[in-house]
């Protein structure tokens, strides 16, 4: 109980920013052997697997298990789930597991939740792949990106309307199933990260009501490295 406890939060943050700052520098460069041997120490660094766990058990989700029924509610759940997201040696995901949220439409939204241990491992991996998203993403895309929302693009839209030359109209459109339809192949061709840790999380399966069906396109919506994948696509 007490090794939790004695985690350093501010130090671990510190310590994964450094990496981050570094990897963001050599994406600029260009130099992507680089890239790929920092991802590799932030992925492996026992800080960002600390926050990691942080992350799972103190945000939106942390009292909803997966297919294991497995939560961590205590400190020495938690020292041994940061320990044990260091382990990816044979790790071998687990089915997700569908429930459904209601619209405010009055439709159905699916949900497939992840075990709490491949949320961490996909948190880890998110701090990885988070800076190369920011730094290679559109100056203006502001949807599943850390410190932006809305207001950022009405902003953007304000000040480039505003002027006497600017359009007058504006086309507005949305990606139906962004999350469902994006090609594994594409994904895995374009996403700089471990290729057989990638296809290991998208063709897990879902399970529904007790039957497990497969996984053959798209991201999990509810995967905690869901977003930056999406964005990056």
């Amino acid at each position: 109980m007490s090794t939790w406890h004695r985690i350093h939060g501010m130090a671990c943050y510190r310590q994964v920013r450094s990496l981050q700052r570094r990897i963001v520098q050599a994406v600029q460069a260009g130099v992507w052997r680089q890239v790929k041997r920092l991802s590799s120490l932030v992925v492996h660094a026992c800080a960002a697997r600390a926050l990691a766990v942080k992350r799972v058990t103190e945000k939106t989700g942390q009292k909803t298990p997966g297919v294991d029924g497995d939560l961590w509610d205590t400190p020495a759940k938690k020292a041994q789930a940061a320990a044990r997201s260091g382990r990816w040696r044979g790790d071998r995901p687990a089915p997700l597991t569908r429930i459904d949220l209601p619209k405010q439409d009055g439709q159905q939204r699916p949900l497939s939740l992840p075990t709490l241990t491949d949320r961490a491992r996909q948190a880890v991996s998110r701090q990885a792949l988070q800076p190369i998203a920011e730094t290679t993403g559109d100056q203006h895309s502001d949807g599943f990106r850390p410190q932006r929302q809305g207001a950022d693009a009405i902003d953007h839209c304000c000040k480039v309307l505003r002027q006497k030359t600017s359009a007058t109209w504006i086309w507005a459109g949305a990606i139906q199933g962004l999350f469902d339809h994006s090609r594994f192949s594409w994904i895995a061709a374009h996403i700089p990260m471990p290729k057989r840790v990638l296809s290991r999380w998208l063709r897990r399966g879902v399970l529904d009501r007790g039957t497990l069906l497969p996984t053959t396109a798209g991201v999990p919506p509810g995967g905690m490295i869901s977003p930056v994948v999406s964005h990056m696509v």
